[in-house]
């Protein structure tokens, strides 16, 4: 990464490519804030053993000023994949590597109410043991004529699809996430 540029790291997984669209919303919002955005879809070869391999991937983190966390809901949690990945992470934890960066959260689930937000709170806790600083959205969803936070998750972006489609409002909502997160990092001088 070039020195004093600004980079928005994007790591998710997803099964339906719902959570990848959603992820798509949000890196088009960083790239329209002139931000460099590394997006990476975690994938089942990344996993041997149980455990994230994937060592690339890993080494570009600390280069970053954000990073945005995705999984689909599964079983009321982040997916296995995902945490693969979260536990590789930890090498950073003892030095605190990833601290003072902002992060934010994205997931998806097919039920109305599938206990997405704890999704939601493990990328919180994940940030948290990493030192990082938790982003959430900024509007209830009747503050918008837009469907932006269709769903009234403060904590993040919660996205609801049964049919392998993603909702209008939910894709807005991640854009507006993306939005956010990007100024933000303009905002505390990363520049």
């Amino acid at each position: 990464m070039d020195e004093g540029k600004i980079m928005i790291a994007l790591i998710y997984y997803t099964k339906t490519d719902i959570t990848g669209q959603l992820m798509a919303s949000v890196k088009e919002a960083v790239s329209k804030q002139d931000i460099e955005c590394f997006s990476y879809q975690i994938q089942d070869r990344d996993i041997v053993d149980g455990r994230f391999v994937n060592q690339s991937i890993l080494d570009q983190l600390p280069d970053a000023q954000a990073i945005i966390w995705g999984s689909l809901t599964y079983m009321g949690n982040v997916s296995a994949q995902f945490k693969a990945f979260a536990d590789a992470t930890s090498k950073f934890w003892s030095d605190q590597r990833l601290c003072g960066k902002i992060a934010s959260g994205v997931t998806s689930g097919t039920g109305l109410n599938g206990d997405q937000a704890n999704t939601l709170q493990y990328f919180s806790t994940l940030s948290s043991q990493h030192g990082m600083i938790w982003v959430g959205l900024d509007c209830s969803n009747e503050s918008h004529q837009s469907q932006i936070n269709r769903l009234g998750c403060q904590l993040g972006i919660v996205a609801q699809s049964s049919d392998g489609y993603v909702h209008p409002g939910d894709q807005q909502s991640a854009y507006y996430l993306g939005g956010r997160v990007a100024e933000l990092v303009k905002k505390l001088s990363y520049a």
